[in-house]
């Protein structure tokens, strides 16, 4: 609808325009469409779409047996690949009333430490760019490659680990790995200061950032959102400390669950770039607990055909993004009835809906950001 306001003179018209951001083409990082109305040079509405890049993932689990459907889970959040894989295989074991060996519990939440930090740091680099300043995704994507290098040897991925097995793990530590994973660690942490210098001490993004795009702690809750975007906004949540699973229980001293009260882009940026700092303490902490564990197995021996007992049960793990869940209902087959995926960034997006209205266009771009989205998480 079209609405056009004549003032003294019809010296004062003004007729809201509705603007199309994307969709981008399918080949692009993400596909993601927002319908805006503005008036002027504010945005009066936002509608973000989504479904551009819908692969039905949860109906593919429907013809997988539990061991491929791991191959399908990592893919939807490819940043957080280890963390994907790893709920999906948490909600089989617990069908499956198993235990898992000490050491793959150790290992796994090891594992999902390095990949939250490989996660947070390529927001650390590309949300400044997207602002204007490219110098810190340069730095970003050096840590992420020490860091890759370590996740590399022990899986043989770079990006879709399938290092996760239900029982378990793949396989055991290279011999050596644990000391080039805790100097790859020490690396990165000891160069982590340059986001602090380079992005939390700019006047400039300081000035796009701070005050822009307030969430409230109301809309948090009614949207769902999760993981850093809800900290952010003062919503003291986090699966690791609040519902412990795999060795989290036994990390409190070292687990810290960052929180900003502001609710605006920069204080989402700063709980990213805290977080990032306290996973490469956990993940030291699992490496000492790993030198002090005996030798031992790395995963259960599975049956040659592996059937779930008729049931259903839910999983839920603190992905990077955020509350990652998994719906399983079993018929008692080799192949899931339902898998349901609740993934973070699909209920995040959504909360643009009343983020956007009663912004500027020119800082639309510096909330989109501050999201800290993947559209394949969104469309799955």
């Amino acid at each position: 609808m079209t609405e056009t306001t004549i003032g003294v003179g019809g010296a004062a018209e003004g007729t809201d325009m509705v603007l199309n951001i994307g969709p981008q083409h399918p080949s692009t990082h993400g596909v993601l469409r927002l319908r805006l109305v503005l008036d002027g040079e504010r945005i009066r509405s936002a509608e973000p779409i989504v479904g551009y890049m819908h692969r039905g993932a949860e109906k593919l689990f429907e013809a997988r047996d539990y061991r491929q459907i791991v191959m399908l889970a990592n893919r939807h959040d490819w940043l957080s690949a280890f963390a994907n894989e790893l709920g999906v295989v948490l909600s089989v074991e617990r069908m499956l009333g198993m235990e898992v060996p000490e050491r793959a519990v150790w290992t796994r939440t090891l594992l999902a430490e390095l990949n939250r930090v490989l996660n947070h740091l390529m927001f650390l680099g590309s949300y400044p760019l997207e602002l204007g300043g490219i110098t810190p995704i340069f730095y970003a994507f050096s840590e992420r490659e020490n860091l890759q290098h370590v996740m590399e040897e022990v899986s043989g991925g770079r990006m879709h680990y399938m290092f996760n097995r239900v029982g378990g793990l793949k396989e055991d530590l290279p011999n050596g790995w644990q000391g080039r994973a805790r100097q790859a660690v020490a690396g990165v942490r000891s160069r982590m200061g340059r986001f602090d210098d380079l992005v939390l001490g700019n006047e400039i993004f300081r000035g796009r950032t701070r005050g822009v795009g307030v969430l409230s702690r109301e809309a948090v809750h009614a949207y769902g959102v999760s993981g850093p975007i809800a900290r952010g906004s003062g919503v003291d949540f986090d699966l690791r400390r609040d519902e412990p699973y795999l060795a989290y229980g036994e990390l409190g001293d070292t687990l810290k669950v960052v929180t900003r009260t502001e609710g605006d882009c920069l204080a989402r940026f700063e709980v990213l770039l805290e977080q990032t700092h306290n996973a490469l303490d956990l993940a030291d902490a699992c490496l000492d607990r790993l030198a002090e564990l005996p030798p031992g197995p790395i995963n259960q021996r599975l049956p040659k055909v592996l059937k779930a007992p008729e049931g259903h049960t839910y999983a839920w793990t603190e992905n990077p993004l955020g509350i990652n869940g998994y719906y399983l209902v079993s018929k008692g087959e080799k192949t899931p009835y339902r898998l349901k995926l609740r993934s973070a960034s699909y209920n995040n997006i959504q909360a643009l809906a009343v983020l956007l209205p009663g912004a500027l266009v020119s800082d639309m771009v510096a909330i989109l950001g501050s999201m800290f989205f993947v559209v394949g998480d969104v469309d799955k």
